[in-house]
């Protein structure tokens, strides 16, 4: 097979060395040294695709997004296959950090998906919405304080965070953050649907509404539900800690894990935190034997003049069943 004139054929014994070094380099986190001999790799084979995807992948672990669609490019060029290729997903993330709205139309179109409107001159220049990708989890700072927490694909390549995050994760509910195509673990629910967990590459759009913590007194289940409505029909959120946060070792949290253990009285075998000490990073798995526990650690997401009275009207519905009490600020 010929490429522009030039005969396709296997990379050099160079080329090889080069490529395997540089990427045990990246795993090194030296992506300056991994740059050098991924150029080098390219100098010595331009006609080969995987010489430019693999500086596109380099390009996309330093953020530099520029150069990540420069080299995709490059790489998509010379494909010798018409659809699927991961050359084109990774153009599609580099063009939507960019925002260069046509090139990831044309990028997800060219992988293989659907993408509405693309035949409309007016909208082949806006964000690719309404793809329908469904919801799916996002583990946030996959490098730090890892966090998995569910959201809503708004396209290929960015989730809007509909949980909300723990503080130590830095991100906020309603924000939009950029991920990688690869799926690194799966969530299971009670129904039956599996959904892919991506990891975090940055944050592409950040959220005004500011995290706070609560403890409050809740004295069923009904109770602490009426806040999570009272919030959802504000606009805004609020989530029982106490009841979704779970400490996962690395292994777990990348493997296929159920999201709700379902029914009786037990430990997840999963759960890495002490038993009996609720709330954020201790959280034992309630069964349906186990009692209620009033107070609960909430997380709320809603602006500062909006949070107290939100609290205020839980407790107004019920006063003898509700409290709250220390609200504090915490992203």
């Amino acid at each position: 097979m010929r490429i522009f004139g030039k005969v396709r054929h296997r990379p050099s014994a160079s080329w090889r060395q080069a490529t395997d070094r540089a990427f045990t380099l990246i795993g090194d986190g030296r992506y300056e040294d991994a740059g050098a001999l991924l150029t080098r790799a390219a100098d010595l084979e331009p006609w080969l695709s995987e010489s430019w995807f693999n500086l596109a992948l380099l390009h996309k672990f330093r953020h530099d997004w520029e150069q990540a669609r420069a080299a995709g490019l490059r790489a998509v060029a010379l494909l010798d296959r018409e659809s699927g290729a991961p050359d084109w997903w990774n153009v599609g993330i580099a063009a939507t950090a960019l925002q260069d709205w046509p090139l990831a139309r044309r990028a997800w179109q060219a992988y293989g998906l659907k993408v509405p409107g693309s035949g409309q001159h007016s909208a082949a220049t806006t964000e690719p919405t309404g793809m329908e990708l469904g919801s799916a989890a996002v583990r946030l700072s996959p490098e730090g304080e890892a966090e998995v927490v569910w959201g809503r694909r708004l396209d290929p390549a960015r989730i809007e965070v509909l949980s909300i995050p723990l503080p130590s994760s830095g991100r906020r509910w309603g924000e939009v953050v950029l991920h990688d195509g690869v799926p690194n673990g799966e969530r299971v629910t009670a129904a039956g649907p599996a959904y892919p967990v991506f990891d975090e590459i940055e944050l592409w759009a950040p959220s005004p509404v500011p995290t706070w913590v609560v403890l409050l007194e809740a004295a069923t289940e009904d109770d602490r539900d009426a806040l999570e409505k009272l919030a959802s029909d504000a606009g805004f959120a609020a989530e029982d800690w106490s009841s979704s946060v779970r400490l996962l070792c690395r292994d777990c949290s990348e493997s296929r894990m159920e999201s709700d253990e379902g029914d009786g009285e037990h430990l997840d075998p999963h759960d890495h935190s002490e038993p009996g000490h609720p709330g954020p990073l201790g959280h034992r798995t309630a069964g349906a034997g186990d009692l209620w526990v009033p107070e609960r650690e909430c997380g709320l997401a809603a602006p500062a003049g909006l949070v107290r009275g939100l609290l205020d009207g839980w407790v107004a519905d019920s006063p003898d069943s509700r409290e709250w009490r220390d609200l504090e600020e915490v992203c």
